[in-house]
């Protein structure tokens, strides 16, 4: 008993930050004619509805498409029709038909902040309970400090309490995904992970591992018996999920070719704003952007983005295995935010999620990637007016971590899981024995440099020929920090033994 009442401690922690940080402002507050995102989430509610479900994607007088159009798959409009039914029963004012654009009063800041937390309660945190009690080789003690570092996960809840947007619904079913695949429940796990794609259709940052863990434990169980079986439950599993999430719309050809034009816009080019991924930051010396075609671009984009996740997901296939699916699921979302196209600042969740997974297994470097993650973030964060949360919610996580898992203490070669790499390596240098030092020294310049970044961010303002100078500098610093996790955890898949056995898994 006294396991669940820690437990649930735990999580009135969390929801107790989550609702603190959604008292101060949101994206877009009292600034026409947008207003932010916190306005699209509630345009949406009145687009859905007010209108006939054909109109949803379309461009019309009622609905304009360049006033935050709908963007997303179709779970993400029916959970807007869902809170705008709501939202009618209390006030019909909050989602009348053009009168309610950029309508803000406090009652309606407390019904919006009031369907997240919902959202959060009934999917996400539940999701990451019982994530943290399969895990295997670690103390009850272990389990609930593991809760409580992945509710005060900063990121997560600056963006969806802060920014407003309800990443933690698509996670959440992305984390009920990872549970059942990895609990041999692989057809839950499956419509789990496709509800995820069809919230956002970012979870495509996921799908690789899904589907090369669940073809290896098909080749495993053998293609002419089980594995044949388990392969076709799992394909009609999948078809007839997003049958039923797309039935609305595949009524014409139409139809679904406009929803899939507003989920994929190509024509916005590479990126967008400044995000700290390997365009953005190659532009400062090169503007890819007016020299490549953008034909071109896309291509390279795709070539970069399948090369860097190739060999992690070809390992993944031939020795499937729990362990090697959480860390391919940080490779490869890594690989997409780094290399792929149209990437926002915002998708680095769709990589900490499955860092946050790892986080017991490789404390010192999950805690300090997922330091970093926020920290790439600064420019977003600062214009939604969230410094003191973002500074708040950071220290709390930082102390969460260090305390609970003493992270300083698991610096060791064989803590960070590179001995295997390391003995690799002494075979050719017999000298090589001072990786954990570097690593140790690395974290130390890291967070001076990005504590220094963001007082200069904070106190100083730019030279007037450089006005984005601190933005883009925390998109370099932070894309450097990218590239050398994703060498770090593409070193851990290729050098792990069959899975790791002797490793923390999910039963």
């Amino acid at each position: 008993m006294e396991k669940w009442h820690l437990m649930t401690i735990v999580v009135l922690i969390g929801l107790t930050v989550r609702w603190t940080v959604s008292l101060n402002s949101y994206s877009g507050a009292g600034k026409p004619p947008m207003f932010g995102d916190y306005e699209a989430q509630r345009h949406w509610q009145e687009i859905t509805f007010n209108l006939p479900v054909k109109q949803w994607y379309f461009n019309s007088s009622d609905n304009n498409l360049q006033y935050w159009g709908l963007d997303y798959p179709p779970l993400t409009a029916y959970h807007s029709l869902l809170c705008a039914y709501v939202a009618e029963f209390i006030n019909p004012d909050w989602i009348a038909l053009h009168t309610s654009h950029g309508y803000e009063s406090q009652a309606h800041k407390l019904f919006m902040r009031t369907t997240v937390l919902i959202a959060d309660l009934l999917i996400y945190i539940p999701a990451v309970v019982l994530y943290s009690c399969c895990l295997k080789e670690i103390s009850t003690k272990k389990k609930i400090a593991n809760v409580l570092c992945i509710l005060l996960y900063p990121g997560l809840i600056l963006i969806d309490y802060g920014h407003f947007q309800y990443n933690s619904v698509s996670l959440g079913f992305a984390l009920w995904g990872v549970l059942g695949v990895s609990c041999d429940w692989d057809l839950l796990g499956s419509l789990a992970f496709c509800l995820a794609i069809n919230y956002k259709q970012m979870e495509l940052y996921h799908s690789l591992p899904f589907f090369c863990f669940l073809l290896g434990k098909c080749f495993k169980k053998g293609l002419k018996g089980k594995g044949f079986v388990l392969l076709i439950k799992l394909a009609c599993t999948v078809v007839a999920s997003f049958i039923l999430c797309w039935l609305p719309f595949c009524t014409e050809t139409e139809q679904t070719l406009q929803v899939l034009r507003r989920l994929f816009p190509v024509d916005r080019g590479l990126f967008e704003d400044k995000v700290a991924n390997i365009w953005c930051s190659f532009s400062i010396f090169l503007k890819i952007k007016d020299i490549w075609p953008h034909h071109f671009q896309i291509i390279i984009s795709f070539c970069f983005t399948f090369l860097s996740l190739l060999p992690a997901c070809i390992k993944l296939t031939l020795q499937p295995s729990s362990k090697g699916f959480r860390f391919t699921l940080v490779s490869c979302a890594l690989s997409f935010f780094l290399f792929s196209f149209q990437v926002h600042e915002k998708s680095i969740l769709l990589v900490s999620l499955p860092v946050c997974l790892v986080l017991s297994e490789i404390p010192f470097m999950s805690t300090w990637f997922l330091l970093v993650s926020t920290f790439s973030m600064l420019p977003l964060l600062l214009k939604d007016g969230l410094l003191m949360p973002l500074v708040v919610t950071t220290m709390a996580f930082f102390i969460a971590c260090a305390t609970s898992f003493s992270i300083f203490e698991k610096t060791s070669e064989e803590e960070l899981q590179l001995k295997s790499f390391s003995l690799s390596v002494r075979k050719y240098l017999p000298y090589f024995t001072f990786l954990s030092r570097i690593i140790q020294y690395l974290f130390l310049v890291s967070v001076i440099t990005m504590v220094l970044l963001t007082l200069m961010t904070v106190t100083l303002d730019p030279p007037q020929k450089l006005p984005d100078l601190f933005s883009v500098l925390v998109c370099f610093v932070s894309c450097l920090h990218f590239l050398f996790f994703l060498v770090y955890f593409n070193i851990i898949i290729m050098w792990d033994s069959k899975g790791g056995r002797n490793q923390k898994k999910i039963n």
